[in-house]
């Protein structure tokens, strides 16, 4: 019923509205609905979809098999919807990774033209958020751009509270005090926002990079928790709605090194929309230009284009590529 798929280390289920509602899960008729409703039927698709079968877990492996649940398409012409389904139930706005990996799904199922389509996320935050997707081959490897719009950022563009305004490389940036109380050295941070909510901290030495093993042990994925997720889960400190949490270290020209924390997962192998993240704020503060823009993560490296409007904003296309594992 389910299918898996790896985008860089990013690992999602893709399923089928009518295979879920086969399976018995209460699944509304749309994806505006499914997304409204998202209390009633989400525990129940992960479990379904999500849970390692009895006895077949990995040693030192995650709690799930995948970092989250593809539903859709709701149609079967574009624009497509999805639902993005993160493994504590909570919906997503956008997953650069999710919707290569849905993007490579409608290709296998002959749903993708040649000129690409639209995908729509359906979440329970506002609007669609929309995304358009193209197939394309980069350096001999096929897959997708996908055109992430502009990025906004600051305070405002992700409804950060009660933070204080730092400088940094010329740049006015946050001081996250929940942040900067973990580890003194995570004192600068640029929010973002790609469709979804970002707080990328900015380090001068890649050994203050945490380490994906560091942020799944406690007490510190306690903490980061506690900061990246929503209530009641975790305090939404500084942001009420949660926030994708990046750790970013300029490598040489065009080149930055990162990590990620997600809001509704906690530490990922990589993030498309992490990595479109994090090469904005290293644009922002001057550690980059526009154009491409390499984001080297666990899982792999993301490349980025930039395209500067003007001083102030960007527009962000993220190349991803995608494979079925079963």
């Amino acid at each position: 019923m389910t299918q898996f798929y790896d985008a860089r280390g990013n690992i999602y289920g893709v399923v089928s509205p009518q295979a879920l509602r086969e399976a018995g899960i209460d699944l509304p008729a749309s994806a505006a609905e499914c997304a409204s409703l998202r209390q009633s039927w989400t525990e129940a698709a992960i479990k379904r979809c999500c849970d390692w079968p009895d006895g077949k877990r990995p040693a030192n492996s995650k709690s799930h098999r995948s970092d989250g649940l593809l539903i859709g398409p709701f149609q079967a012409s574009p624009p497509f919807d999805v639902l993005i389904v993160n493994t504590d139930g909570t919906l997503a706005e956008r997953s650069g990774n999710g919707l290569t990996i849905f993007s490579q799904a409608l290709t296998e199922q002959g749903l993708l033209a040649e000129q690409g389509a639209l995908l729509r996320v359906h979440h329970d935050k506002g609007d669609a958020v929309e995304t358009s997707v193209k197939p394309a081959e980069v350096e001999g490897v096929k897959g997708f751009w996908l055109d992430l719009g502009q990025a906004d950022f600051g305070p405002r563009a992700v409804d950060a509270q009660s933070v204080e305004n730092v400088d940094f490389n010329g740049r006015k940036v946050c001081r996250i005090q929940p942040l900067a109380t973990l580890n003194p050295v995570w004192q600068h941070s640029q929010f973002v926002r790609i469709g979804n909510p970002h707080c990328v901290t900015l380090l001068s030495d890649g050994a203050a990079l945490p380490s994906n093993q560091h942020m799944r042990a406690s007490p510190l994925n306690q903490a980061l928790t506690k900061i990246a997720y929503a209530m009641p889960t975790g305090a939404g400190d500084p942001c009420p709605a949660g926030i994708n949490l990046q750790w970013a270290v300029r490598e040489s020209a065009q080149r930055i090194v990162a990590r990620v924390f997600e809001r509704g997962e906690g530490p990922t192998a990589s993030s498309g929309t992490s990595a479109s993240a994090v090469a904005c704020a290293a644009w922002r503060v001057g550690w980059v230009e526009a154009g491409e823009v390499q984001v080297v993560m666990p899982g792999g490296t993301a490349p980025i284009l930039l395209e500067a409007i003007d001083g102030e904003r960007v527009r962000v296309r993220l190349f991803g590529t995608a494979r079925l594992i079963g």
